[in-house]
């Protein structure tokens, strides 16, 4: 029979992303099964019937033959003088059965049914999304950028669903064109205005550790567990990791042979520098590993104020507080104690101090230009007059100036 305008592209419904076939075909059901109880007032004695594989329908309705004038409900109930017209053979207590049309109910009513289906499964379709996303926040997902805006950009899944990727969870170093290619982690999910917000994150924690585990085994399998991550996202990471086997070195399996396995995640965060320390109970072992490349000459730890002072050697200083104070703040983060850094034998007059400790009130490249001509510590330039460091550098005399009041202020 001809459904006309109702599932005539049932196709497009049955074949939604994330609804399946048998709540599609419910939900049709219902909706003419309303359009039954509106034109007849019960759909009760009413059979609907609809093809999964093409979306044929078909209705039929039941009513009990009664005696001419016995008839109460003309809904449930038919006389015997207008069934006979139909079938002959038919007697009081027999079951008329007939098959209702859609072009019985008029095209108003079909239009009407029509806009109400679209709605029901576009309704569907969004509660699926949003449970389906719901359930999978904290992995990784692939998607293609659909559009780039200011703030946040529109990336589109394997299925088409809309991922927003914020500015503030993107990499400083992203730079994202229409179809490119990124990988995120879910980080929430939400329902704003009847429609899923999902919101996914480069620079969460979760995103370093789930890369983990896709590369290396160990951790995917249990061996190896990632105790804790921090991250200062496309500058520095540290990863605290733990083995539960005695045979397998948790920090190797990870970095990988010659940096083979790192190296992919090194790329995914844009060149951002990992970490990968040995978890230990031992607080002052802890803060050690945390605080490398430098090496510290003893720790003193406040356990009450969660405080630690770390003594190392002029030249290891600056490596522990690292560009831009990264490293300091990373290990604090990780071990969860304050770290306060401070050169051993600061007191005395011989001690000299690499002018890379100087990198926050000293601009790098002004360093650098030092360094070209050889003059590392702060004692080397002392050691020079302003004219001479005139002469042998590109510096100006009011640069100059300043750093000789700089480094001078140092050991008064």
């Amino acid at each position: 029979m001809s459904n006309i305008n109702l599932i005539d592209s049932f196709q497009e419904f049955k074949d939604f992303k994330n609804i399946d076939r048998p709540t599609v075909i419910s939900v049709l059901e219902e909706v003419f099964r309303s359009m039954l109880r509106k034109r007849f007032g019960t759909d009760e004695n009413c059979d609907v019937i609809v093809n999964p594989d093409n979306g044929d329908l078909e209705i039929w309705r039941t009513r009990m033959v009664m005696e001419d004038g016995f008839s109460e409900d003309d809904d449930l109930e038919i006389e015997l003088a207008e069934a006979k017209q139909i079938d002959a053979d038919l007697e009081v207590g027999d079951e008329f059965i007939e098959q209702i049309t859609l072009e019985s109910f008029g095209r108003r009513a079909i239009l009407a049914a029509r806009q109400t289906l679209v709605s029901k499964i576009l309704e569907l379709e969004k509660d699926e999304i949003f449970k389906k996303y719901k359930d999978r926040v904290g992995e990784i997902v692939t998607g293609e950028v659909y559009q780039v805006w200011k703030k946040e950009t529109l990336v589109l899944d394997d299925e088409g669903n809309e991922l927003i990727l914020p500015k503030t969870e993107q990499i400083p170093a992203d730079y994202f064109k229409k179809g490119d290619s990124v990988r995120a982690v879910i980080q929430e999910v939400d329902m704003v205005n009847s429609n899923p917000k999902i919101i996914i994150s480069r620079t969460a924690p979760e995103f370093l550790q789930r890369l983990f585990e896709m590369e290396v085994p160990e951790i995917f399998d249990g061996l190896i567990t990632i105790k804790k991550i921090v991250r200062e996202p496309g500058e520095r990471a540290k990863v605290a990791v733990e083995s539960y086997d005695d045979r397998i070195d948790p920090v190797g399996a990870c970095v990988g042979m010659k940096g083979s396995r790192i190296h992919g995640i090194v790329r995914e965060l844009k060149n951002e520098n990992i970490d990968v320390i040995n978890y230990t109970n031992n607080l002052s072992l802890y803060i050690q590993r945390a605080l490398s490349p430098a090496k510290i000459t003893s720790i003193k730890l406040d356990d009450a104020e969660k405080k630690a002072a770390v003594y190392l050697k002029p030249d290891q200083v600056s490596l522990a507080i690292g560009r831009g104070g990264h490293n300091i703040k990373l290990a604090g983060k990780l071990t969860g104690y304050e770290i306060d850094v401070y050169r051993e034998n600061a007191d005395e007059d011989e001690e000299d101090v690499d002018l890379e400790e100087f990198s926050d009130e000293i601009e790098g490249w002004i360093i650098d230009e030092f360094k070209r001509i050889g003059l590392d510590t702060a004692k080397s330039v002392l050691a020079l007059s302003a004219d001479e460091l005139l002469k042998r550098t590109d510096l100006e005399e009011d640069t100059i100036n300043e750093v000789l009041s700089i480094l001078k202020a140092e050991f008064e």
